[in-house]
């Protein structure tokens, strides 16, 4: 049985730690896809939780996945208990056409300033989604249907961008699905629960005062 630190690969000097071989967090060239920038501070990329944190979680997920429905409450709570933690959401949908509708229709919800309503209605039901679903379950999360709907056609081609840049990113990483996440420099496909993702967040505290 693989122990949580043998789940993880700390990228970086401090890989020997973990017993993984040494590779680097994040790309040096700016223009590679796993730029830090561009995975921890992608400005069209919703973050949520202390926006001033000192740890980021950047979470791959896809709104049809029940594993990443099942997790988010546990990961808000991790997040607001610990208070310094900011959360990355990266919408993957790779479940389907209906996935990446749900995914256009949130980030579409962002240009209203409603992406959290729209991330929190959808992932937050049990039933698999359908596009009637969505929009019933937006529409009662008190989003501009209307408006939803002009945004998300007007800005097609940023969302589209979005959801390419997210999805490079998670290959690059070598995720094979969701939900898969990176906790400051911690590698982590797959699921944790409250106590481990504490602890890979106490882990990333101390390689970040170790580099």
């Amino acid at each position: 049985m693989h122990t949580r630190r043998e789940a993880l690969g700390l990228f970086g000097a401090g890989a020997a730690l973990l017993g993984t071989a040494s590779r680097p967090a994040f790309a040096q060239r700016s223009d590679d896809v796993l730029n830090e920038a561009l995975v921890l501070r992608d400005p069209d990329v919703p973050a949520t939780g202390n926006l001033d944190g000192d740890v980021n979680i950047v979470e791959w997920f896809d709104y049809n996945c029940p594993y990443c429905r099942k997790i988010a409450p546990e990961i808000q709570q991790v997040v607001q208990d610990d208070g310094k933690v900011r959360l990355v959401l990266k919408d993957w949908a790779i479940l389907g056409d209906i996935s990446k509708f749900a995914a256009r229709m949130a980030l579409a919800a962002k240009y209203q300033g409603k992406y959290m309503a729209a991330h929190e209605a959808m992932i937050g039901v049990s039933s698999k989604l359908t596009e009637p679903r969505i929009r019933e379950l937006l529409d009662g999360a008190g989003i501009d249907m209307d408006r939803l709907n002009r945004d998300a056609a007007t800005n097609a081609k940023a969302i589209d961008a979005i959801l390419a840049r997210n999805h490079a990113q998670a290959i690059a990483f070598g995720f094979k699905g969701t939900p898969s996440f990176i906790v400051g420099k911690f590698r982590v496909p797959g699921i944790l629960t409250m106590a481990q993702f504490e602890a890979v967040i106490a882990d990333a505290r101390k390689a970040k005062k170790a580099n």
